[in-house]
């Protein structure tokens, strides 16, 4: 069911506008559009140069807002593509005084128009939407074509993290991921009782657990051409 509408979506996404970046893309293929960069000036936008650590579908902010007030020294992107659930996100940053988070209104697959290439240390993925169908396997967060997004993106040593309650997912991510050349780490099959520290719930995630889910979660990183020569 579609969602509805925000009420004064314009002027409240207008009063986030200091830390909310909308994609503006024509081209709706976006191999395409991705040829034409249109890289934004992070350091600028945080008035800063730090780490840089990326959300991929932050839905209303929880988990982006928590890992900033966590980790004051980075700088956290995040990304998602549904206007209402982003401005949402951002007025949550702004009313708990948060200045080391910002957001990008925009699909995942345009990301690599806006950042640059070597410049995220880390990937979190939380959550995201299954794609239960085989023919919408693309869609998958996962998939190869997103995989060789973030291969772009990553620095040398960044790292990829993953949280889901779908067991299909999980295992599809960890072939794909395996395929693509990801080295896995830290692999859970029931995060909630295991001895993971420093885990931050999300919205999604509290619901999943309240239902006896099992949460899913994984590490992976590339290992590059230097660390195979050493």
């Amino acid at each position: 069911m579609r969602m509805k509408r925000l009420k004064h979506l314009d002027d409240r996404k207008a009063a986030c506008e200091n830390i909310l970046f909308s994609a503006k893309s024509d081209e709706l293929n976006f191999l395409k559009a991705k040829e034409t960069k249109e890289y934004i000036d992070v350091d600028a936008w945080f008035s800063r140069k730090a780490p840089i650590w990326l959300e991929v579908g932050c839905g209303k902010g929880q988990f982006a807002c928590e890992l900033a007030l966590r980790h004051p020294e980075v700088n956290i992107i995040a990304v998602e593509k549904n206007c209402n659930v982003i401005v949402q996100a951002c007025e949550k940053a702004i009313s708990l005084g948060i200045n080391n988070v910002r957001f990008i209104k925009s699909g995942a697959e345009y990301l690599s128009k806006y950042l640059k290439p070597d410049s995220i240390d880390e990937i979190f993925l939380n959550f995201s939407c299954p794609f239960p169908k085989k023919s919408h396997a693309s869609h998958r967060l996962t998939s190869p074509i997103f995989l060789s997004i973030y291969d772009e993106l990553l620095t040398e040593k960044g790292k990829i993290h993953q949280k889901t309650d779908n067991r299909i997912l999980f295992e599809y991510s960890i072939e794909q991921l395996s395929k693509y050349g990801f080295i896995l780490e830290n692999i859970s099959l029931d995060l909630h009782n295991s001895d993971f520290e420093g885990n931050i719930v999300t919205e999604y995630e509290q619901k999943f657990v309240s239902q006896g889910l099992p949460i899913y979660r994984l590490q992976a990183y590339l290992k590059r051409d230097s660390e195979v020569a050493e």
